[in-house]
């Protein structure tokens, strides 16, 4: 279902943060990888959560699984998911983009 769409958002991220190679790194360059590999991290939680509701809807379409209060949680739960992660990055892109405005 949509676990295909955050699959693809996992390498684009990782390669957005990767660390860069140097002598040493500041302050700002440890932050960006911690930032990255957070990010990073929480991506994959929400596509397990996503492959986790997609793979308990099959079993209950097929029979396997009679509880339809635990599909409908693990449903409601990807996609609260989904969403604050829409929302995280639709306000660091508006903070990057009010940052890209800012004149020197």
């Amino acid at each position: 279902m949509l676990s295909g769409q955050v699959s693809m958002l996992i390498p684009t991220a990782g390669k957005a943060f990767q660390e860069r190679e140097g002598p040493a790194k500041s302050g700002a360059a440890q932050l960006a990888t911690s930032f990255g590999e957070l990010l990073s991290a929480k991506l994959r939680e929400l596509n397990d959560s996503q492959k986790q509701a997609d793979r308990l809807t099959l079993q209950y379409l097929a029979g396997q699984v009679q509880d339809l209060h635990q599909v409908t949680l693990a449903l409601e739960q990807a996609s609260l998911s989904l969403q604050l992660a829409v929302q995280v990055r639709n306000k660091v892109l508006e903070a990057y983009q009010e940052i890209f405005r800012m004149q020197l």
